[in-house]
């Protein structure tokens, strides 16, 4: 059985490998596995809950099972809430500053 294994372990790094499993394994089986392609702390970390397991971008318990073809992904939690990023970024540029026509060339007309 083939998965692929999916981990950013930093901004803009992300690992893709794919996996040989024996059939009918769960998550928490297939981590020995995980561990000789990411390492033992990061397995640690996914045991521990500091690491959440998905299928596919759905969060899945380590319970799961695996089937053929799966896309298996590590998640780190988020440092900073995208709403209040959202809401910081405006409020430094403006409200003149954001949207979709706000560079527009000289001498255009608007919308263009």
């Amino acid at each position: 059985m083939r998965v692929q294994l999916v981990y950013a372990g930093a901004q803009r790094q992300v690992l893709e490998v794919q996996l040989d499993l024996a059939a009918e394994v769960s998550i928490e089986q297939a981590l020995p596995d995980v561990a000789d392609v990411l390492g033992e702390d990061v397995v640690a970390q996914i045991r521990d809950g500091g690491l959440e397991a998905g299928v596919w971008g759905e969060r899945v318990a380590l319970a799961r099972v695996l089937r053929d073809g799966d896309r298996l992904e590590f998640y780190r939690a988020l440092r900073v809430d995208p709403k209040v990023a959202r809401r910081e970024r405006f409020s430094r540029q403006g409200a003149r500053a954001t949207g979709l026509f706000a560079q527009r060339r000289p001498g255009s007309k608007s919308g263009y």
